[in-house]
């Protein structure tokens, strides 16, 4: 699949990568020339007119999160999920709560290995299922040896607590800064997973400025539960940082 970012794009995409900043972190780069946000005049439907370097928030083709119609076929569980348990280093870049992850784990897809770099947090979901949001949704990031991104995200409904996300909930900044170590403290991204792992499988995009294009997105069809208190928690921090459904101009899910 061919990426459609820019030059610029490319190279300030590539260095985030280099530092475990994709995707939500990766947008700090060019923030300090157009700040954005979710809502009034910076917000999700004026990305593209921020800065010359956010084009394809208003002109891709394949733009990210959608909706995923009633009675899609989900994909069988084949992703191949090699995670290890990892330091917690969790931080709050002023768009989301993210935790860079520890070299070494990796998802397998039809023979290509993408390392997990982090995963962030958003509320309510950005994909929607038949219209409808989840409470929040959580992105594992991943990017090959080539420089392809692939994504994995999971819906989290409120139900009952859930043990593998209580050290996220528990260390979560409530003010933007750099991530820190939490010393201690270990996180494994197999236990923030559904047990059922299967997907719905499409082409898209960043969700966040620069809207780049060429990521692989794997939205699992089953959600996982927190408690209520959990997702307070997280919303009590960020609630809204979820950019609105996109159309999919006759993509189809694989």
């Amino acid at each position: 699949m061919k990426t459609k970012a820019h030059a610029t794009n490319t190279m300030a995409l590539t260095i985030c990568a280099a530092a475990g900043l994709a995707l939500v972190g990766c947008a700090a780069a060019p923030q300090k020339d157009a700040k954005w946000g979710y809502t009034g005049d910076r917000g999700a439907e004026r990305w593209g007119q921020l800065d010359p370097a956010f084009a394809d928030c208003d002109d891709g083709r394949e733009q990210s999160p959608i909706d995923i119609p009633a009675g899609t076929h989900a994909h069988s569980p084949d992703i191949v999920f090699n995670y290890r348990a990892s330091a917690l280093r969790i931080g709050n870049n002023g768009h989301a709560i993210k935790a860079n992850y520890d070299a070494g784990s990796s998802i397998s897809v039809e023979g290509k290995t993408y390392t997990l770099l982090q995963f962030h947090l958003h509320a309510l979901s950005e994909h929607t299922f038949a219209g409808e949001h989840s409470d929040m949704e959580i992105h594992f990031v991943h990017q090959s040896a080539d420089g392809e991104y692939a994504v994995v995200g999971v819906m989290l409904d409120r139900g009952a607590e859930n043990a593998a996300y209580e050290p996220v909930r528990a260390h979560a900044p409530k003010k933007p800064g750099r991530a820190k170590t939490i010393h201690g403290v270990t996180i494994n991204a197999i236990d923030m997973l559904p047990t059922d792992r299967s997907y719905y499988r499409y082409d898209g995009s960043f969700t966040t400025p620069p809207c780049t294009e060429g990521v692989k997105w794997f939205v699992m069809a089953t959600p996982v539960e927190l408690s209520g208190a959990q997702i307070s928690a997280f919303e009590a921090i960020y609630s809204g940082n979820y950019r609105p459904v996109q159309p999919m101009n006759g993509r189809a899910f694989h």
